[in-house]
């Protein structure tokens, strides 16, 4: 399954920035983000994101 832009967005709608990629991971454990979310959550290239553009720029580099 792949997970889309939209799904994205959706599901990461409401974070405060900037935010960790360590802070991703756990809001993604405690969301109920799938084992394919979380895996692409931790091999995100950045450690910090400081705005949902720069964030959803990132997981598009990671597959």
């Amino acid at each position: 399954m792949t997970v889309t832009g939209v799904q994205w967005q959706e599901y990461l709608a409401g974070l405060d920035y900037p935010v960790s990629r360590e802070d991703l991971v756990r809001w993604g454990q405690e969301n109920g983000a799938s084992t394919q979310m979380l895996q692409m959550l931790r091999s995100l290239p950045v450690e910090e994101f400081e705005s949902p553009a720069e964030l959803q720029d990132a997981l598009g580099t990671v597959t």
